[in-house]
């Protein structure tokens, strides 16, 4: 993404020679010839380095302090430019918020020179020092600035799915390595005039062309499930998840990591600002999410009628299937005290197809009959019922039986009901995502 500089200076002659002699293919320059105007391209454009010069009546000092409190939040470098070349007036601007003072005439050569070195310092400033990419608020900078440009784009929303999980599991150490790898695919996806940054710990951000968009996400799965493999011991590879421990020798089934994208653009929809536009990739995303593989959704031109897209509504409801009829009572009970739409099941049978709980709380039966986990293994193969979560409460000591038959947790007997209760909540929050 190109760098913004915008100067300040009511001189036709001498802003438009400093713009021919800062302008290039990395940095672009804005002009603004009144102190009015430069406030609302500070607030659309957001610019890396403001340069201010005094030929305006007002104070340059009393100016810098208005620009600074004007970008608080986005922080760019401020260089004051002068006709005066006394050290009280420097030492006034310094202290009044700018970056650099440079007393006019000034050379052209190291002007540019030393404006290129505020650019360079800014940008890394705002890089991660693991993945070396643009952080959040450089990566919502440079969506507010597309969003200004007359051109078409269309970004990208990268999620790396159970990243959370995997850390857990593999130490930090790893997730980083993990991380590292995939932003190196990513840059080798795209090309200079593209850009990449950081949105959150394990999602990036892509801006590129329309054209180029939804090949370079079905690059990026195609990658990124070939080298995943890489990154697990033999064991989980072979049993086909991670088991995460919980309270209570309670065991988590946690899927592998997959990238989840999602892509706009501007030749679909009319997007008003990047809050918007981060929301509505964050939206898509969730809807492209397949539990075992990456995958993709890209916006396309809507054909169907108006509203006719419905939101889904927060299921709290939750089936119980326990044996022990004091305890499926009590645990009714509890549930919908703490809000939860709970129901027990009198077999261990199928629900009808049209009832779609978030949440089956299934006690695993005797090691002979195995009801609960026959019954588990039927909801994670049903395709009605394979997005709810399954909790397995058993006293069958065999953590990785229960979790092969695709339950999202083990939970032994005897158990805490505050330790249910917190897997209950963290589990209804994750099927409403």
């Amino acid at each position: 993404m190109q760098s913004i500089t915008l100067i300040i200076d009511k001189r036709l002659e001498m802003s438009t020679k400093y713009k021919k002699v800062l302008e290039s293919d990395t940095n672009r320059v804005l002009i603004s010839r009144d102190l009015l105007g430069s406030i609302k391209i500070i607030k659309d454009n957001e610019p890396d380095l403001i340069i201010i010069s005094d030929s305006f009546d007002d104070d340059l000092s009393d100016f810098c302090k208005q620009v600074r409190a004007l970008t608080y939040n986005m922080r760019p470098v401020i260089v004051a430019l002068s006709k005066s070349a006394d050290f009280n007036d420097r030492i006034k601007v310094l202290n009044s918020g700018a970056d650099d003072f440079l007393s006019e005439p000034v050379n052209l050569n190291e002007f540019k020179v030393r404006i290129e070195a505020h650019l360079r310092r800014e940008f890394e400033s705002n890089l991660d020092s693991k993945q070396m990419l643009p952080s959040k608020n450089y990566s919502m900078r440079a969506i507010k600035r597309t969003l200004n440009q007359n051109s078409n784009w269309a970004m990208l929303y990268i999620n790396i799915a159970n990243f959370d999980d995997y850390r857990l599991a593999y130490t930090e150490l790893a997730s980083d390595k993990l991380l590292q790898t995939y932003s190196a695919i990513i840059k080798a996806s795209l090309t200079e005039n593209d850009f990449v940054g950081k949105l959150e710990d394990n999602s990036f951000l892509v801006i590129t062309d329309n054209i180029k968009a939804e090949s370079i996400a079905r690059f990026l799965t195609f990658a990124f499930d070939s080298v995943v493999n890489k990154f697990y011991a033999e064991h989980d590879l072979n049993r086909g998840y991670m088991i995460l421990q919980g309270d209570e020798f309670a065991g988590k089934r946690a899927n592998f990591v997959h990238f989840t994208i999602s892509g706009i653009s501007n030749d679909t929809s009319i997007y008003r600002d990047s809050i918007q536009i981060l929301n509505v990739l964050e939206r898509l995303c969730a809807m492209a999410d397949i539990p075992d593989k990456s995958n993709y959704i890209i916006d396309r031109p809507k054909i169907s009628a108006q509203d006719s897209v419905l939101e889904k509504e927060f299921n709290n409801n939750i089936y119980i299937y326990e044996t022990d009829s004091a305890l499926s009572t009590l645990l009714h009970t509890i549930l919908n005290l703490q809000g939860y739409s709970a129901k027990i099941m009198s077999s261990f049978k199928l629900p009808k197809k049209s009832d779609v709980p978030a949440l089956f709380i299934v006690d695993a039966g005797d090691l002979e009959k195995k009801n609960g986990l026959n019954l588990c293994y039927k909801l994670k193969h049903d395709d009605n019922f394979v997005k709810s979560k399954v909790i397995v409460t058993s006293v069958i000591h065999d953590k990785e039986l229960v979790l092969n038959t695709g339950a999202d947790l083990y939970l032994p007997k005897p158990y805490e009901i505050p330790a249910l209760i917190k897997w209950v909540d963290s589990f209804i929050k994750e099927f409403n995502k």
